[in-house]
């Protein structure tokens, strides 16, 4: 479905035929070259001064809005519309603004479509509003039946959905900021966070399924669980026993570490940081957000955040930040920190709204 609409000015100019645009060249190009140069430039921002103008526009543009992504190279917020009347106001606001042709709920309904003939072991799915679609990834253990199952249902989609293959294998990292270890498992610490005046932690739900009570490094236990959530979201939070430091901050694994004031969303282009036991410290970017990801296990996560962020076994629960704010929590993902892959997280501002707890 197309959403492109054409005024009655530029249907008017078309109808005149090729002699009236002829003679008068000269004064339609003065004419474009006028309404370019008046047209705003989009403002320089930071990834939260992006977001929060995401939000704005979002509710104030309604079914016009198509997603919206941060041009970290240009420090821009890119938003995709579906008509020039909505470009027009994206741009009056300060943003950079592409007519597009998938609307955000055409883009649902093939998730929809997806969720219902195509949640295969192996695979996810998320929207990149950068090419406008939902991508569709299959990992290195779906068959070759499963395969063209998955083409025939992504060809199905049209212009909605594509169709890609990565080389690792969907996995939660579970083995193992800081290790923390129980019945023979080992993950990652998450954040430091207070509920009811009271210091716990946050790490990803799937260790928490499987883990109880846990230790630090040294063997010295600091926890008991009090919720977890896995499948569909992929959180858990512990609650200190032990009397330890309760710094809101992720080490660094050089002998520093970064303090941690607050929580905040991603915005797909953002450029983030993890920690985790197994690999320490990575960079890399947001890729998509809402992901869905079939493992291999059979267990089905929704509403994650999509990176190109390494990431190994017992990375599992560990930070994804972006300077003094929380962003993940590591869930899962394929291949490794030598080859690369894509890595999955849980949305931190859910966890702590489930949990009612916050950044401490």
């Amino acid at each position: 479905m197309k959403h492109r609409r054409i005024s009655g000015r530029r249907a008017a100019v078309a109808g005149a035929g090729i002699a009236a645009l002829v003679t008068a060249g000269v004064t339609f190009q003065t004419a474009n070259a006028s309404e370019t140069a008046k047209s705003p430039e989009p403002r320089t921002l930071s990834v939260a001064a992006a977001g929060k103008l995401a939000s704005v526009l979002g509710k104030d543009l309604g079914a016009d809005a198509a997603g919206t992504y941060y041009d970290a190279k240009g420090e821009h917020l890119v938003v995709n519309v579906l008509d020039e009347s909505a470009a027009k106001a994206a741009r009056a606001a300060g943003a950079k603004a592409r007519v597009v042709e998938n609307s955000l709920a055409e883009l649902k309904g093939a998730r929809t479509t997806l969720k219902q003939d195509a949640s295969i072991p192996g695979t996810s799915w998320a929207t990149d509003p950068a090419t406008n679609k939902v991508v569709v990834t299959a990992d290195r253990t779906v068959s070759a039946a499963e395969w063209a199952k998955l083409s025939e249902v992504v060809d199905g989609l049209g212009g909605k959905a594509e169709l890609h293959r990565t080389k690792g294998e969907f996995k939660p990292f579970i083995a193992g900021g800081d290790a923390i270890t129980g019945g023979g498992g080992r993950c990652s610490l998450g954040f430091n966070v207070v509920k009811d005046g009271r210091p716990y932690f946050i790490t990803a739900g799937h260790c928490t399924e499987s883990i109880s009570t846990w230790s630090d490094s040294a063997g010295n236990q600091i926890g008991t669980n009090e919720q977890s959530g896995f499948p569909d979201n992929d959180f858990g939070l512990v609650k200190y026993t032990a009397d330890v430091a309760h710094p809101s901050e992720v080490d660094l694994y050089n002998g520093s570490a970064q303090a941690i004031t607050k929580a905040g969303d991603a915005t797909v282009g953002q450029k983030v940081t993890r920690s985790g036991s197994t690999t320490q410290v990575h960079d890399g970017t947001v890729t998509g957000l809402d992901a869905t990801v079939n493992y291999g296990n059979g267990d089905i996560v929704n509403g994650l955040i999509q990176t190109d962020v390494c990431a190994e076994p017992g990375d599992s629960g560990g930070s994804l930040f972006s300077g003094d704010t929380a962003i993940g929590l590591t869930s899962g993902g394929s291949g490794d920190c030598t080859s690369g892959g894509e890595t999955f997280f849980q949305p931190v501002t859910e966890a702590l709204s489930v949990f009612g707890a916050q950044i401490g």
